[in-house]
């Protein structure tokens, strides 16, 4: 059995696109969390709003970082 050539999942053409837009949803997402935390009181903060913001700025900001590396030449 022959083996097959080991592909990217996604084309390398959309690296660029893929981290513009992905670090620009992190950023937004990032800048309204920082938003939420200056215009809220502690006593009407939600821990859960928190965690789910913070975990989607953290995965947009990760997968974009990745893909500018990626993009730049760098590979990881």
């Amino acid at each position: 059995m022959a083996s097959k050539p080991v592909t990217a999942p996604v084309p390398i053409t959309w690296y660029p696109t893929l981290s513009v837009l992905m670090l620009s949803i992190g950023l937004l997402i990032t800048a309204s969390f920082f938003i939420y935390e200056a215009t809220s009181s502690r006593k009407t903060r939600s821990l859960g709003k928190e965690l789910t913001t913070g975990a989607l700025a953290s995965f947009f900001l990760g997968f974009g970082s990745l893909f500018l590396l990626l993009a730049s030449g760098v590979y990881v």
